[in-house]
């Protein structure tokens, strides 16, 4: 089974697929968000997903505070779920992958058409500059390191299993070793000798 987590990602986009990246997940979002859906039968019947799998999104998205769990009936007993700001935020998240969607994956044209409630125009979205203001270009996006950034972790030493700091200096061999190592003297005519505490490969 796959992993459910990006350990070694510093990075929000990881951070985000941690709790939004599994299977279905968007989609529950998706139908809370623009479908109106609150209740398990709700997403049941318009997703088709397992009852297993729907109660493991659910009941995740709760723990993380997307969604808040909330009884509507007492007899018998029954749950709705609410989307949180958390939740609702994801909204964009949501139209531009739909908007990928429709240019890359929809040879039919868009299935949906998402629009401003306030007028019933289709929208759009643009990224533009915080301080000029000037729409941006996929090509003119640059990344540099935010306050959140970690200082890289070296990784351990794939062939020994110990951590690279301790590898980039080995210990020096016990000094009744090197009355089996070949002096200079032995080495034979034009032989190098040996630094101690090294390993050369012939």
């Amino acid at each position: 089974m796959l992993g459910r987590t990006y350990d070694a990602q510093n990075c929000s986009a990881a951070r985000a697929l941690e709790l939004v990246g599994e299977r279905w997940s968007l989609l529950i979002i998706r139908d809370a968000l623009f479908a109106g859906h609150t209740r398990f039968g709700d997403f049941q019947r318009s997703l088709g997903v397992a009852p297993n799998i729907l109660t493991a999104r659910l009941d995740g998205f709760v723990a993380a505070g997307l969604m808040e769990r909330r009884r509507y009936s007492e007899h018998p007993e029954h749950y709705e779920y609410l989307l949180t700001g958390k939740g609702r935020d994801l909204a964009p998240v949501i139209v531009a992958l739909s908007a990928w969607g429709d240019r890359y994956a929809a040879p039919n044209g868009p299935p949906i058409i998402y629009d401003h409630t306030a007028c019933g125009s289709e929208i759009h979205q643009r990224i533009r500059c915080a301080a000029c203001e000037d729409e941006v270009r996929n090509t003119d996006i640059g990344v540099r390191p935010g306050p959140g950034l970690l200082p890289p972790v070296p990784p351990d030493d794939p062939a020994v299993g110990i951590p690279a700091d301790a590898a980039k200096s080995p210990p020096n061999p016990p000094p009744d070793s090197a009355n089996n190592s070949p002096g200079p003297a032995d080495a034979g005519p034009g032989a190098a000798a040996r630094p101690p505490g090294h390993q050369f490969s012939d």
